[in-house]
């Protein structure tokens, strides 16, 4: 990521490729990096990066902290690191990474420099797919135009068709809703296609690792654990359980994401914008929804979905996100009487 390069390059290692590796792994002595699987990052977590930061450089010129997904840190884990930023050790440099500067506590964002980096134009991105992956360009560029330039999500779609198939599922399902009955079954169907979709990502994930730990408890797979083992496989299985649960509200997000793609092309029709539109494959049902709609109601659709976010950032139940978020959608079509 740009975040391990930024971090090679302050401990001067960005031009040996071996020096760099160690960076992306973890393994620097002068680099500490926190990345989770969790739903959150936790106070212990913090603190102990915070130790590590006022301890000098090994065999660099800087100590680098870095924060992934530094949004998924609660107030109170915030403001453990809050002394940290403010007076940090003078060979001692944190980076925090975030979608955005509004996803971190402003206490913490008034600490800090932001860096904003530019997002990759579609084409960019269609252009690495077909370069790394063989795929044909116009696949590569409806995959990268629909994952709205996100390159793991557009790689995804271009070369997954289960990935493409849930896509399409749950973008139909939400351009069909026309009740608040069907609307409370479409709930029940994005979730389901959330549940599959973040499964697909961990479940083989899940099983290497336990194959990887049984071996190395000296276990064959399949075979009885003794007791006194027991308790390194419950710790793995807790761990995979909180990544399951983090996966799976990363992949309800990207579902709302990519329905406020949806809006937004219906918005761009109503108001007549000529711009491209996003998910050129329904054009015609986005047609549909645009001429039986207004576009002060797609605009209210939309602040539903950013509060169906919030709601998901402030892990609410994802039935019950969706469930509210579709009513109000549905309940803004004025063609659902006739």
């Amino acid at each position: 990521t740009l975040a391990h390069a930024f971090a090679a390059e302050l401990v001067g290692v960005g031009s040996d490729p071996v020096r760099s590796a160690q960076v992306v792994a973890g393994a620097h002595p002068d680099v500490s990096i926190l990345a989770t699987d969790r739903v959150t990052i936790t106070i212990d977590e913090v603190r102990a990066l915070v130790s590590f930061s006022y301890f000098s450089p090994s065999t660099a010129n800087y100590r680098v902290v870095v924060i992934e997904d530094a949004d998924r840190m609660t107030e109170r884990t915030s403001n453990v690191l809050l002394k940290a930023l403010e007076e940090p050790p003078p060979q001692t440099v944190w980076v925090l990474c975030a979608p955005s500067p509004a996803d971190v506590l402003p206490t913490i964002r008034s600490r800090m420099r932001s860096v904003t980096l530019q997002v990759p134009s579609v084409h960019d991105v269609a252009a690495l797919i077909s370069a790394r992956e063989g795929v044909d360009e116009d696949s590569a560029l409806i995959a990268a135009r629909e994952a709205q330039s996100h390159i793991g999500m557009a790689m995804r779609l271009a070369t997954d068709e289960d990935s493409r198939r849930r896509r399409d599922a749950y973008v139909a399902a939400v351009l069909g809703i026309g009740s608040v009955s069907q609307a409370m079954a479409a709930a029940g169907t994005l979730l389901d296609l959330a549940k599959t979709d973040a499964d697909a990502l961990v479940t083989k994930q899940d099983s290497d690792e336990r194959d990887a730990l049984l071996k190395s408890l000296g276990l064959q797979p399949g075979g009885a654990i003794p007791p006194a083992l027991r308790s390194h496989v419950k710790a793995l299985e807790e761990d995979q359980k909180r990544r399951s649960t983090r996966s799976l509200r990363d992949a309800v997000d990207r579902i709302l994401v990519d329905v406020m793609s949806v809006l937004r092309d219906v918005l761009m029709l109503q108001v007549g914008a000529g711009v491209e539109l996003v998910n050129q494959r329904h054009v015609a049902a986005i047609n549909d929804r645009a001429a039986n709609t207004t576009s002060a109601l797609t605009l209210s659709a939309l602040d539903a979905i950013n509060q169906a976010r919030q709601r998901m950032s402030n892990n609410s139940p994802p039935l019950l996100v969706l469930e509210s978020l579709l009513i109000q959608v549905s309940g803004r079509i004025p063609a659902v009487s006739s």
